[in-house]
């Protein structure tokens, strides 16, 4: 729920993002718009569960470093949690519990049998080694163990995770449960389980919603100009898929730096400077682009594939993009959406847009229960199909409100909650 902010100052410090506030604000918005009654609002609101671990790493060298971790289960009425696991430094309690009402909401707006669910350590995975990272990882695996399950839970990876992560996570559940259980992780590789299809779904869902997008809003794809923030496992994959359907990306910026080129960026030269020199900072094909330049720039698409909190106030004030599509999960923040209204810039949000890869899970998910692989043509219709259908009811509910995409996407999700909860009723 919203609180009072004091008025600051002049002089004062921009306050901090607090992600869970934000996302509370927004869901009490919804159950505003949708009519919920107070005490389902506050059921739907608060987290079932949220388990702070403390985790202790032996390192390479004998010493003993404890971490601290956490798992949240926010709201599990449509089904089990899924959510991923990320290793950040910056990983906390109320980012991961943000993170994980996210996905009640992603997954009930995709309408997939999830509830939300997150899970994260506090560390630098970049510091780590191969066998420390392991250690880390099955250690955490185990602390959680409790609330994991194929019925309970399945982790996925996240933000310096992958399929080798999910591997050792499947792996520790299976040896402490005595069976194996391909089901309680999904992305993971596809010689131990894992789908076809999976890698890369998110960026080609957001895709998807860029094509959807400047479609409804009557704009063409060939040659408009697109720009990215972040150059990782959903900003790079998009490079290409957007350049496939004839836009230009423009610009890309990394944790490195940041280039643009007018004409557009060459996917493969780009891909292959930041395989040989570790980030897209000095990429030959274009010119350097100051910090806090990036969504400056004059384009049709600005497309956030980072962290959260990216697009403040002041960066909506400045964006140079009419159309903004969430890659990454709450880069914008509440008020940076009364910004772009005011501008009208069109927002797809994060709970839609970067809901491809929540869905492959999903089909994983199936596939393990069934003890049966799909083929990968069948993986692309269904993971197409699916979210040219929440994209769809997402905007037709916006329009119905008369709201924003994001307070559609929002309410939509809340409302096919509230269903499962009522019907689910109130236990004893």
């Amino acid at each position: 729920m919203s609180t009072t902010t004091p008025a600051r100052g002049v002089g004062d410090p921009e306050p901090l993002f607090d992600p869970f506030a934000a996302v509370l604000e927004r869901i009490a918005d919804a159950a505003a718009l949708v009519g919920l009654d107070d005490g389902l609002h506050q059921m739907i609101a608060t987290p079932e569960r949220v388990l702070e671990v403390a985790v202790p790493l032996r390192r390479d060298d004998g010493r003993i470093e404890v971490l601290r971790g956490w798992r949240v289960h926010h709201d599990t009425s449509r089904g089990p949690g899924k959510g991923g696991i990320r290793f950040h430094p910056l990983v906390d309690a109320r980012e991961v519990m943000a993170l994980a009402a996210d996905m009640t909401v992603k997954c009930a707006v995709v309408d997939i049998p999830f509830g939300g669910a997150k899970g994260g350590v506090a560390v630098d995975p970049q510091a780590l080694s191969a066998g420390e990272l392991e250690r880390l990882t099955r250690r955490y695996t185990y602390d959680v163990a409790s609330l994991l399950g194929p019925d309970r839970d399945v982790p996925a990876p996240d933000v310096n995770t992958d399929g080798r992560v999910m591997a050792w996570v499947m792996d520790t559940l299976s040896m402490l449960g005595g069976q194996a259980m391909p089901g309680v992780v999904t992305g993971k590789p596809l010689a131990i389980g894992g789908s076809h299809g999976h890698v890369g779904a998110t960026s080609t869902g957001v895709a998807l919603c860029v094509r959807a997008a400047l479609a409804r809003l009557g704009l063409g794809v060939a040659g408009a100009r697109a720009v990215i923030q972040g150059y990782g496992k959903v900003g790079a994959p998009l490079v290409f898929l957007l350049s496939s359907l004839g836009m230009r990306v423009v610009a890309v910026e990394d944790v490195t730096g940041a280039v643009y080129n007018p004409a557009g960026l060459d996917p493969a030269e780009l891909s292959e400077h930041v395989a040989r020199t570790g980030g897209v900072a000095g990429f030959a094909g274009g010119d350097v682009l100051e910090h806090g330049e990036l969504f400056r720039v004059e384009c049709e698409l600005a497309i956030p594939a980072a962290l959260d909190g990216a697009i403040t106030a002041q960066v909506a004030e400045d964006l140079g993009a009419s159309v903004v599509v969430e890659a990454a999960n709450g880069p914008t923040v509440p008020a940076a959406d009364v910004v772009l209204a005011r501008r009208n810039v069109t927002v797809v949000p994060d709970v839609l847009a970067n809901a491809g890869g929540v869905t492959a899970s999903y089909f994983e998910w199936a596939q393990a229960r069934q003890g049966y692989r799909w083929e990968p043509d069948v993986v692309a219709t269904r993971l197409r199909a699916s979210m040219e259908r929440a994209f769809d009811a997402t905007w037709d509910r916006a329009d119905q409100l008369g709201v924003s995409l994001r307070r559609g996407a929002v309410a939509l999700g809340i409302e096919r909650v509230a269903e499962a909860t009522r019907l689910r009723g109130l236990f004893p």
